[in-house]
């Protein structure tokens, strides 16, 4: 029987891995209407993203400078989509 490994996706830039490893951590998530990602605030998944970063940066790249973009990327997001109204008060 053949058995096969799952394979990653081919990520081309250091920023789009950490947009991945946050979404597998749940840290981030996508506007469903408009695409844009928005920060979970999820510290639980924040920290599993920043484990997952330590302990398998992409090839080449120390786990520092992993750490640091997921950091960028989180510091680059909000919480609600720039696209969607904002709730009523």
């Amino acid at each position: 029987m053949l058995m096969t490994k799952e394979r990653r996706p081919a990520i081309r830039t250091l920023r789009g891995w950490a947009i991945h490893v946050l979404q597998e951590a749940g840290a981030i998530q996508e506007c469903e209407e408009h695409g844009w990602a928005k920060d979970r605030t999820d510290p639980h998944a924040n920290e599993r993203a920043m484990e997952l970063a330590r302990q398998d940066p992409p090839i080449g790249v120390p786990a520092g400078e992993a750490i640091a973009a997921l950091r960028d990327v989180l510091d680059s997001i909000g919480d609600t989509c720039p696209e969607c109204p904002p709730f009523p008060e």
